[in-house]
């Protein structure tokens, strides 16, 4: 199993990326409210910025190349590896995966209650379900990490990603894995400018915007459609089609809505059940750290570990979202072909390497980033984010 993505070609077309990026407060090592970033780890110290600009940080030399760093930090993971089991590589996830389909007739059948507590939680359920099978059933897909198998990997690409999530293979796995991964916060890349919506004020955009996520993914797929093939295209219209129906068709049929507008508003209401902690949990990951200019990036594991951010656990957003899009982000950056369960169980060696050789390894929680975005929401999400420079590692 490959452990790490090589970097693409710089890419032409539309780049559309599954998370945000940001600007770096290079400053302090202590978010506001006093929890700790580690932006600034032992070793790194910022030099004197050129204005509001340019941030430049001068680390200093480990005595070790970046090549030997990420080629030794590999090698510790790919010993962990070899020693899991397939249940830890891949049979957790799927297992969770596979508990998520079983718990969809009891949705369904909770809605058909006149009761208002059966019938919230048959909401709840259908809920969580569907942002697992659509966030961490998708986002594991477009790694292949359910399996080692290319040829299963593409049809649980085309299951959970297009009939699921209803959005389209080709153009989400480009836009994820190649721009957002392969250049992870370079400006005008991976920088994820298209989650920006600058004429949102920050309480609209925070609260009330993510609503709208259910309506805005299908629409923004089928932008993207004139760029994949017309075969491709034809089989993401089916694939979101279906799913939409098969959604709808249950609410009518299995939980009794009477009508269809009441059964379009429960499919909305369900879809959007996590859509904020969604759309928080990809800015907070790496808005408010260093973003590089294309022909000055630094290398993979110096641009890892200072451009994303752990979240702490939390067992409502591990269930649906993934260890890897919450407590372990640094770790699926770096190893992005790797399963959730499979990157929190190398959680404790990657952490303790990066903090063993002086490289940031940044951590805050939920509140702190929210908070932080709330302050400085027209820094971080209207203006452009400044460049950084790290003198002396490119």
């Amino acid at each position: 199993m490959a452990l790490e993505d090589r970097d693409p070609v710089r890419p032409r077309g539309q780049q559309v990326n599954g998370e945000v990026s940001g600007v770096p407060p290079l400053r302090s090592a202590t978010a506001p409210g006093g929890s700790r970033t580690d932006m600034v780890a032992e070793g790194w110290e910022p030099a004197p910025c050129d204005g509001d600009v340019t941030a430049r940080a001068a680390p200093r030399r480990t005595g070790q190349p970046e090549e030997a760093l990420m080629s030794e930090l590999s090698e510790l993971v790919q010993k962990v590896v070899k020693s899991s089991s397939w249940w830890e590589r891949h049979g957790v996830d799927i297992s969770i995966l596979a508990c998520s389909f079983l718990l969809l007739p009891a949705g369904f059948l909770c809605l058909r209650s006149a009761q208002a507590i059966p019938f919230l939680a048959g909401v709840l359920i259908l809920g969580v379900v569907h942002h697992t099978l659509t966030v961490k059933g998708s986002h594991l897909a477009s790694h292949n990490a359910l399996t080692e198998s290319k040829s299963w990997g593409k049809v649980w690409a085309i299951f959970f990603i297009e009939l699921c999530s209803a959005f389209t293979v080709e153009q989400g796995t480009y836009n994820h894995v190649k721009i957002h991964h392969g250049y992870t916060n370079i400006i005008g890349l991976g920088d994820s400018s298209t989650w920006k919506v600058p004429f949102l004020n920050r309480y609209v955009y925070m609260f009330i915007a993510p609503l709208a996520v259910p309506i805005l993914t299908p629409l923004v797929a089928l932008g993207l459609l004139r760029n994949v093939e017309w075969k491709a295209a034809l089989r993401t219209l089916c694939c979101m089609c279906l799913g939409f129906y098969c959604h709808y068709w249950l609410l009518l049929h299995i939980s009794g809505f009477q009508s269809p507008w009441s059964a379009l508003l429960c499919m909305l209401l369900t879809r959007s059940l996590l859509a904020h902690p969604y759309i928080h949990v990809n800015i907070f990951q790496h808005i408010g750290l260093p973003m590089f200019a294309a022909d000055r990036k630094p290398k993979r594991i110096h641009l890892m570990s200072l451009g994303v951010l752990n979240l702490p656990r939390n067992a409502l957003l591990d269930w649906s979202f993934g260890h890897s899009l919450i407590s372990c982000h640094v770790e699926h950056h770096l190893f992005p072909s790797l399963s959730d369960n499979m990157c929190l169980k190398i959680k404790p060696i990657v952490s303790q390497y990066l903090k063993q050789k002086k490289l940031p390894y940044n951590e805050d929680t939920y509140s702190s980033r929210l908070w932080l975005f709330l302050q400085r929401y027209e820094e971080l999400m209207v203006h452009a984010p400044p460049i950084t420079e790290l003198v002396g590692i490119q």
